[in-house]
């Protein structure tokens, strides 16, 4: 016996937690970033998601020097290429925060500006 087709408004709708669509957008910028900055930590995502619209947040260390722009850039590039192909969310806006430079120059005993 066939059924008839149901239709999309009948079947009802999946919601994605915002910590999951998070959680893509974090992996999405370490996969942007060439490596890992020698502190060791991991880009951070926060993400507010309104209906199929997820504004994201990305929080990360860089090594410097280095071109910084560029980074963001491509942190920015790959996010919202993630999230829109995984989640299925338009992404408006993706705003990175370098929270801290690492420089191979600057050790703990190092003080003053560096040139």
């Amino acid at each position: 016996m066939a059924r008839d087709p149901v239709t999309a408004a009948e079947r009802g709708e999946t919601t994605i937690a915002d910590r999951v669509v998070a959680k893509i957008a974090a992996q999405a910028a370490r996969e942007a970033l060439v490596r890992v900055p020698r502190g060791g930590h991991k880009p951070h995502a926060t993400v507010v998601v309104h209906r199929d619209v997820a504004h994201v947040s990305v929080t990360l260390e860089l090594d410097y020097p280095s071109d910084i722009g560029r980074q963001c850039g491509a942190v920015r590039s790959r996010v919202t290429e993630r999230v829109t192909t995984l989640a299925g969310m338009e992404v408006p806006e993706v705003a990175v925060q370098v929270e801290r430079l690492h420089s191979p120059h600057a050790g703990h005993e190092a003080r003053g500006r560096l040139r």
